[in-house]
C-alpha cells in the first residue's frame, strides 16, 4: 500500500514537472512578496519565531493549493463553482450561528486552527458572478444585474452582519468589477453610481458607532488623539518618519515602542514603510503593480467568458486590496481593517489569496486547450 501511494506521489510529480501550468513571472513575483511578508513580520513581530513559523506554514499550505489548482481545468472550475459558492454562504451562516472573535463574530474554531469563511467569500464571489454571466447575453441588462446583485449581496449582507463593514464592501468591489468587465454599458453605470450616492445617507442609520467613528476620525483624528483617533495618528508618524531610505531593518520605533496598534495586521504597511522608507514603498508596489498588470494580461489572453471576467475581476480586486490598505495607514481613506495581501499576518487571507493566483494559474496553462 505504502510503495503504490509513493509510485502515485512520484508519477504525480513527474507529470507536475512535464507540464506545470505555471505562469513563471507571477509564481516569482509571488514568491518575492511572500519573503517581503515574512521578513516585515518577523521585525514587526520583535523577532516572535513563533508567528513567523506560522506565517511560513501558511504560506506553504498556500502554495501547495494554488499548485493543485493550477492543473485544473477551468472548465473543472466552473462546473464546481456553484457548490463552492453555495459552501462559501453556509460558512457564513455558521458565523453567524457559532462564530467567535474579539468584538466581531468572525471566525470558525475548527480546533485545530481557526477559519475565516469571508476570506474565502472574496474569492467565490467573482467566481460564482463569472459563472453566471458567462451563459449569458452580454452586455448585461437590468434582469442580469438584477439576479447578480442577489449572488452579492447575500454573503456580503452576512460578512456586514459579523459586524465587518470593510471586508464586505470588498466583496462587493470583487463582483462589481465582473460586471464591469463583461461590458456593462456607461450609462448603466452612471445610473447605478447615482443610486448608490442617494442611498448612501441611508447607510449612516444602520452603522455601528464604531464604525461612524471611524468615519469621524477620517476627517479629523485630531479631534481625539489619544482614542478613535490614535490608530490614524501613529501610524501617519510611522510613515512620516521613514523618510526616502527608512531607518532600517528592526529599528523603527512606532511598532517596537508599542505605539502602533496591530503593527503584524492591520498597520504592518505603517511598519515597512517606516523600516524602508519611500524607496522601499516604491519598490513593494511597483511588485504588486506587476502582480496585478499579470492578472490581467492572463485575463485578456483567456479563451473564454468565465475565465475572462474572474481573472479580471480577481486582479482588480487584488489591486484595490493593495489601494485601500495604503489608503487607510496614511489617512487617505477611513480605517476599516482590511490586511495588506500577503504581508499582513493572516493564515485565511494568505491560503485563500494563493488559490486565488492558482486559479490564474490555471486559466493561463490551460488557455491552449479551450475553444475560442
Amino acid at each position: 500500500m505504502k510503495l503504490d501511494l509513493s509510485l502515485r506521489l512520484r508519477h504525480w510529480l513527474l507529470r507536475a514537472l512535464h507540464q506545470p501550468y505555471l505562469d513563471f513571472p507571477l509564481l516569482g513575483a509571488l514568491s518575492v512578496l511572500a519573503i517581503c511578508g515574512l521578513v516585515t513580520l518577523y521585525s514587526a513581530s520583535d523577532l516572535d519565531r513563533h508567528l513567523l513559523l506560522n506565517q511560513a506554514l501558511r504560506f506553504i499550505l498556500g502554495g501547495v493549493l494554488m499548485l493543485t489548482i493550477a492543473r485544473i481545468p477551468p472548465s473543472t472550475l466552473r462546473n464546481w463553482t456553484p457548490w463552492l459558492y453555495a459552501a462559501s454562504l453556509l460558512l457564513l451562516v455558521a458565523v453567524a450561528l457559532l462564530g467567535q472573535g474579539r468584538g466581531a463574530n468572525r471566525w470558525l474554531n475548527l480546533g485545530v486552527m481557526r477559519f475565516q469563511p469571508s476570506e474565502l467569500v472574496k474569492l467565490t464571489l467573482p467566481m460564482m458572478v463569472a459563472w453566471y454571466l458567462h451563459a449569458r447575453e452580454l452586455p448585461p441588462r437590468w434582469l442580469t444585474l438584477a439576479a447578480v446583485a442577489l449572488l452579492i449581496g447575500a454573503p456580503a449582507l452576512l460578512i456586514a452582519r459579523q459586524p465587518d463593514l470593510g471586508t464586505a464592501l470588498l466583496v462587493v468591489a470583487s463582483g462589481v468589477f465582473a460586471v464591469f468587465l463583461a461590458g456593462l454599458a456607461w450609462w448603466r453605470i452612471v445610473a447605478l453610481l447615482g443610486a448608490a450616492a442617494a442611498a448612501a445617507p441611508l447607510a449612516w442609520h444602520f452603522m455601528h458607532e464604531y464604525q461612524r467613528n471611524r468615519l469621524r476620525m477620517f476627517l479629523n483624528p485630531e479631534s481625539d488623539p489619544l482614542g478613535n483617533g490614535w490608530h490614524i495618528i501613529q501610524s501617519e508618524i510611522a510613515v512620516g518618519s521613514g523618510g526616502w531610505f527608512g531607518k532600517g531593518w528592526h529599528h523603527g520605533t512606532q511598532s517596537r515602542l508599542e505605539f502602533l496598534p496591530e503593527h503584524t495586521t492591520d498597520f504592518v504597511f505603517a511598519v515597512f514603510s517606516e523600516e524602508w522608507g519611500l524607496i522601499g514603498v516604491i519598490a513593494l508596489l511597483a511588485l504588486y503593480i506587476f502582480i496585478v498588470g499579470r492578472g490581467l494580461s492572463i485575463a485578456a489572453n483567456a479563451r473564454d467568458t468565465y475565465s475572462r471576467l474572474l481573472a479580471g475581476s480577481f486582479s482588480m480586486a487584488f489591486f484595490v486590496y493593495v489601494m485601500v490598505n495604503g489608503g487607510m495607514i496614511t489617512g487617505l481613506l477611513p480605517v476599516v481593517g482590511v490586511p495588506l495581501p500577503l504581508i499582513s499576518y493572516g493564515g485565511t487571507s494568505a491560503v485563500s489569496l494563493l488559490a486565488g493566483f492558482g486559479v490564474l494559474m490555471s486559466i493561463h496553462g490551460h488557455r491552449k486547450l479551450l475553444p475560442r
